[in-house]
């Protein structure tokens, strides 16, 4: 069977009708051939394009197909397809966010499976989230105010070192340092009075210097002389004696002993009293009455006759 051209013509026209509404639905971000729902959502201003990605967690799953302004609620009603194979509830929220520094956004799905499953032709919940750009724009006004109070500071500062530079009073800085250089300067010259005393005295210094070495010598010496003469042992020694006398003193304290008794004999010391009290008063007597006690020097006995007490 011979094909005419006139049928060949009609068939590619047909066929480029096809193509054209099938690429021109494909540039509005529709897809004739995929299976696709439809959901909406709504802003209260316009920041996105059409065919501008929907996704989830990164990925992803659809297209935005319209973008409308409701002259009634003052909102952008977005349109959006995703894949068939997505399930979510109607809880779910729609996130508009930044895809990059340069700007273009996106919406995002956060999927929840709480709640009635959502179906084509519903109105999901919307959110905007603050992306960089956003954020810096709205702190730039606070920012540029503390940068500008951070400025008058800091001219307020330099102003204030000036002054203390500048100022020629007694209490400024420049007369400080001036004092401080005449200060130096004394010292430098105390210090080389101090060296010029010590080269003159060069000598002087070493001799005692020597005087102070050969004196730690004899230290050393005799140090090791005393501990040659086993002085710990003679302390030892010591130490023992020092023990047995405080035992023998404790036994005369305690009454042990010929000592201990006689020290501790209340009658003893009685008798010694009498015996001290009589012989005062013989040898008084014999003072007072010597021919009584010698008969070689009296013809005549003198018998004795006690003192009265005075």
């Amino acid at each position: 069977m011979k094909i005419t051209k006139e049928v060949k013509t009609g068939a590619l026209v047909l066929l480029g009708i096809i193509l054209f509404i099938f690429g021109f639905n494909y540039l509005k971000g529709k897809n004739l051939l995929e299976s696709t729902n439809v959901y909406y959502t709504e802003f209260n201003y316009n920041a996105l394009s059409q065919s501008s990605v929907v996704t989830v967690k990164g990925n992803a799953v659809g297209k935005i197909t319209d973008i409308s302004y409701d002259y009634k609620t003052g909102k952008t009603r977005v349109a959006f397809f995703v894949n068939e194979q997505l399930q979510f509830s109607k809880n779910s929220i729609v996130r508009m966010y930044q895809t990059g520094l340069m700007g273009g956004n996106a919406l995002s799905i956060i999927v929840s499976k709480e709640g009635e499953p959502a179906k084509p032709g519903d109105v999901l919940q919307s959110e905007v989230e603050i992306g960089l750009i956003t954020s810096l724009s709205k702190n730039f006004s606070g920012l540029s105010n503390n940068l500008d109070s951070t400025l008058k500071s800091t001219d307020t500062l330099v102003s204030s070192l000036n002054k203390v530079v500048n100022d020629q009073s007694e209490k400024g800085l420049k007369n400080t340092i001036k004092q401080l250089n005449e200060t130096l300067k004394s010292f430098e010259t105390t210090s080389n009075t101090v060296n010029g005393l010590i080269s003159k005295n060069n000598e002087n210094i070493t001799t005692i210097l020597e005087g102070f070495k050969k004196t730690s010598q004899d230290l050393a010496i005799l140090t090791a002389d005393l501990k040659d003469a086993q002085l710990k042992q003679t302390i030892e020694t010591l130490n023992k004696t020092v023990t047995s006398l405080n035992n023998v003193l404790a036994k005369v304290d305690s009454g042990e002993g010929s000592l201990g008794k006689l020290l501790n004999d209340d009658g003893f010391y009685n008798n010694i009293e009498a015996a001290t009290k009589e012989m005062e008063a013989l040898l008084r007597d014999i003072k007072l009455h010597p021919k009584r006690y010698f008969r070689i020097l009296s013809k005549k006995e003198i018998p004795y006759t006690e003192e009265s007490p005075n």
